[in-house]
């Protein structure tokens, strides 16, 4: 079982990636902070391939990626979890695929000494994770979500906790 969710996760990570976006997706107003969330994502891993590139040490970068995890990704993954993936249930494949992906992203974050190859591990499925949500998953959230859903969404962001979520108006 374990395995063909892994395969499944994997499809859709190669079916997001494989999407060549010609126009902007048109995003609902209340997944629209959600994916300014997933904007920071794309500049970590963009941030961390750099590093790499430019041998910055592991530990150095380490600070920087386990201060996003902590203050960004976490309650970002919360609100997922408790108010976006409810639209379409825990039993849907595409809801599997990304709680997988959550669960992976949190081990990997969670290793307390990252390497080289750990943080690279982070930053390609930090960056696959972000796209199959950005042009898969929520496409298919905003498509089924009702009115009442889609508010119950936008309110959890805004009424965030951690002030990193709060919209400034």
């Amino acid at each position: 079982v374990c395995l063909e969710r892994r395969k499944i996760t994997t499809l859709y990570v190669v079916k997001a990636n494989s999407i060549i976006m010609t126009t902007p997706i048109k995003r609902h107003q209340s997944l629209q902070s959600l994916s300014r969330d997933h904007h920071e994502g794309l500049h970590i891993s963009f941030k961390i391939e750099k590093g790499m590139a430019e041998n910055v040490e592991a530990s150095e970068m380490q600070k920087h990626i386990d201060w996003f995890f902590e203050k960004k990704l976490l309650p970002h993954f919360k609100i997922e979890e408790e108010f976006v993936f409810p639209v379409l249930g825990n039993e849907h494949e595409l809801i599997r695929a990304a709680l997988d992906q959550h669960a992976e992203l949190v081990r990997l974050f969670g290793i307390a000494d990252k390497n080289y190859d750990t943080l690279k591990l982070i930053g390609e499925l930090l960056d696959a994770h972000i796209r199959f949500e950005e042009r898969i998953l929520f496409n298919e959230i905003q498509a089924v979500a009702t009115p009442e859903q889609l508010q119950l969404i936008e309110a959890s962001h805004i009424n965030a906790p951690n002030p990193a979520h709060k919209e400034s108006k």
